[in-house]
């Protein structure tokens, strides 16, 4: 995990096993910027949400796989963070993804 500000922290690739773990760190959205099927194994965003709501926790798909998908949308990305409750949980691949669409947000606020 990276901690980015007190809002947002992102990291690698989750799993819904991961969510009491998430939940119990005082995250209040989970949010992926993975597409699905990335490759072979990946747990799909309906099975890491389903656990998140779940347990109580909102949830955000906002898939990219490049810059412009960071342009695409970080807007929707600036509004779950303002509107979120309390720290929003960011994931993709590496967490890289993540990163990029927050500083990109940050950059064009």
């Amino acid at each position: 995990m990276k901690k980015l500000d007190d809002r947002v922290t992102v990291a690698a690739q989750v799993s819904a096993d991961d969510i009491p773990a998430i939940k119990a760190a005082g995250f209040t959205v989970v949010m992926c910027n993975r597409p699905d099927g990335e490759e072979p194994g990946q747990p799909t965003w309906d099975e890491v949400s389903a656990a998140a709501e779940a347990a109580g926790l909102g949830t955000s798909f906002l898939p990219m796989s490049n810059r412009e998908d960071a342009f695409a949308v970080m807007d929707e990305f600036r509004r779950v963070v303002d509107e979120a409750p309390g720290p929003v949980f960011a994931y993709c691949r590496s967490g890289a993804r993540c990163e990029i669409l927050w500083a990109t947000a940050q950059a064009n606020a």
